[in-house]
């Protein structure tokens, strides 16, 4: 037998406000991982840029900007990128 749950969420104003915080600064990451294979690729003769590059990479993102990217979870961002 399959079965299904759903989990209701209710968040409180500050936990809406740090959620949406948390996913501007994913995006942040996304979009900014994405950015980097995309010029890799056109400009460095077809060079490819993979994920264990850009984990690597993520400690010195990480303590270049402690406000915004060091406040989440490396295992989060570490997700973000692999999905990337």
């Amino acid at each position: 037998m399959i079965r299904a749950y759903k989990f209701l969420l209710y968040p409180t104003m500050r936990q809406t406000w740090a959620l949406g915080e948390m996913l501007r600064d994913h995006c942040s990451l996304y979009n900014g991982a994405l950015e980097e294979r995309r010029s890799a690729y056109r400009h460095a003769s077809r060079t490819t840029v993979r994920y264990g590059r850009q984990s690597g990479q993520l400690k010195d993102i990480r303590a270049f900007d402690p406000e915004r990217q060091g406040r989440w979870s490396f295992s989060s961002q570490q997700a973000t990128l692999r999905r990337l």
